[in-house]
């Protein structure tokens, strides 16, 4: 049985930070992609961060310098560090882990809400 549990969202003010958690089961987490994408009402579904089973990290031009995605295999969770936020950050954030050679969708959180308002 595969989860992805995404946690750490809420209300925050423009200039503030957030830090969101995507907690996986089910899979042997240290050989999937992950990455975080985000939803606005109206948008379509776009790509925030990804990063590879080794490290590398790739970041959306919206979020480069203000965003940073890390991974801790041994706790199966991906994070991603927002600062500097700004109301056009707000979405619905969602979690994904992808085998990127099997050409699939992978696997998808829920979804935790981010909201940037004064």
């Amino acid at each position: 049985q595969v989860q992805l549990v995404e946690s750490g969202g809420g209300l925050v003010q423009p200039g503030g930070s957030l830090r969101l958690s995507c907690a996986a089961s089910g899979i042997s987490f240290s050989i999937y992609r992950m990455g975080w994408y985000r939803q606005a009402p109206g948008n379509a579904r776009e790509l925030v961060a990804t990063i590879t089973r080794g490290g590398n990290t790739d970041y959306a031009d919206s979020v480069k310098g203000r965003f940073t995605i890390s991974r801790d295999n041994a706790k199966n969770t991906v994070y991603l560090q927002m600062n500097s936020l700004k109301p056009e950050d707000t979405a619905i954030y969602y979690c994904n882990a992808r085998i990127i050679s099997l050409a699939t969708n992978g696997y998808w959180g829920q979804g935790t809400q981010v909201t940037v308002s004064a």
